[in-house]
């Protein structure tokens, strides 16, 4: 669907500007006045490095009594183990450094070269170094735990923090993206839609799409500042870095609430940037594989974003403050942005590049061995789409005409089938 702009004016001059914070919808909700939004701050809250290597054997002597304190990279680490479902088994932390080294993948031998370190830096951590210094530092731990060291890739989370607009009652109904399932919680309450978003609390915090892609999250960041006890820290923030507003630097408000819109980029899509989009001069492609090097397109990254998750103000019309959003804001990094010397393209790879007759093939073995096990088709389904080759199997269905609603009923039908046919043989 085409989405088209409001049109800007200048409150003052009554023209059309490019800097307006005046929009006009012609002939349906006229004039919409965002003079009194405050951006304060977009930043980096969070940035992931990966690595490949070999561990070193002394690093895994440091969890041999999990839960203690030990030296480590001159420094002192607390030592544990994680769940299964952060991908590795082992982390050091030090919450004084910002710095989570999580260690061992679980998908990979420890005797081999492989993806065995992720490394995760806290807000107040991105905050205090440039992505040269800080990728500086994580290479350093990373050279620490791997030999055979090797950067594997990044990803990134990019919070944008403002004042003076809350997102509106209906923003799930407005708020249009490429996600296909949805979910709704509000207190203990869960429900699954088609659109990929959740409700939590009193609609305090909405999240569309999903953590393994791009995940745009909208929040209420007084309120998870305090119950984190860190609204210290972001008062500091936001009274230092509200530089949007060139006739009023302190336009930070502690008696108003602060909203955050925050984009979290998976590192597989990271990739797809690296091996879609090139730079308009040279034709070279992006470099995404550090955190260091990937800094100067955080801008891009935050308008592509911007521009796949669109809150309308109707039916192929933004909303006037996602047009402010989209085009006003910069992310605030001591780094030139490679904006306008790149063009932005994600590359998908698809389930083309083999024969589909494979995911068939997989389908038919696995529904028949959950005909043999009694496994209802629900419970099935919503397995299949945590599974890593969830996009492949989605991909190949989907060119053949197939929603994911047609595909649970084609699991639905095939085990109906099975059980018919062949009942408790199977």
């Amino acid at each position: 669907m085409l989405v088209k702009d409001c049109i800007r004016v200048d409150q003052q001059t009554g023209l059309e500007s490019a800097s307006g914070l005046l929009f006009l919808d012609l002939g349906h909700s006229g004039f919409v006045d965002l003079s009194g939004v405050r951006l304060l701050r977009c930043g980096v809250d969070t940035v992931r490095q990966l690595y490949k290597g070999l561990i070193r054997p002394e690093v895994m002597a440091l969890f041999e009594k999990p839960g203690t304190l030990v030296d480590f990279a001159g420094q002192r680490w607390h030592s544990g183990r994680v769940g299964r479902d952060s991908g590795y088994q082992y982390k050091l932390q030090n919450a004084d450094l910002g710095i989570i080294l999580l260690i061992k993948n679980f998908n990979a031998k420890l005797e081999t070269i492989g993806p065995h370190l992720k490394i995760e830096v806290s807000p107040h951590t991105i905050d205090n170094l440039s992505p040269e210094r800080l990728q500086a530092r994580m290479d350093y731990y990373a050279s620490e735990v791997l030999s055979h060291l090797e950067i594997n890739q990044c990803a990134v989370h990019l919070a944008l923090d403002l004042q003076g607009w809350a997102p509106p009652a209906d923003l799930v109904a407005r708020m249009h993206c490429r996600a296909r399932s949805h979910r709704d919680i509000s207190g203990i309450n869960e429900i699954s839609w088609a659109t990929k978003s959740s409700v939590y609390g009193r609609g305090e915090t909405s999240m569309f799409g999903s953590a393994g892609g791009v995940q745009l999250c909208i929040y209420n960041k007084t309120e998870q500042a305090k119950a984190t006890d860190k609204l210290d820290f972001w008062e500091s923030v936001w009274r230092r870095r509200d530089s949007f507003d060139d006739d009023d630097p302190q336009n930070y408000d502690p008696a108003q609430p602060v909203w955050r819109i925050e984009l979290r980029y998976h590192h597989s899509i990271i990739q797809q940037f690296a091996s879609g989009s090139v730079d308009v001069r040279s034709g070279a492609a992006l470099d995404t594989r550090s955190f260091g090097s990937f800094a100067g397109h955080l801008d891009g990254l935050w308008r592509y974003g911007l521009r796949q998750f669109k809150l309308l103000l109707r039916p192929g019309i933004y909303e006037p403050i996602w047009t402010l959003l989209r085009d006003d804001v910069r992310v605030d990094l001591p780094v030139d942005s490679l904006l306008d010397d790149t063009e932005y393209k994600r590359y998908y790879k698809t389930s083309r590049g083999f024969s589909g007759k494979n995911v068939e093939l997989f389908l038919g073995n696995w529904v028949s061995l959950l005909a043999r096990e009694r496994v209802g088709a629900k419970k099935a389904f919503k397995f299949l789409q945590k599974w890593h080759c969830w996009n492949v199997i989605r991909e190949h269905y989907s060119s053949k005409g197939m929603s994911e609603r047609d595909l649970y009923r084609h699991i639905k039908d095939l085990l109906e089938e099975r059980h018919v046919r062949w009942g408790r043989a199977v």
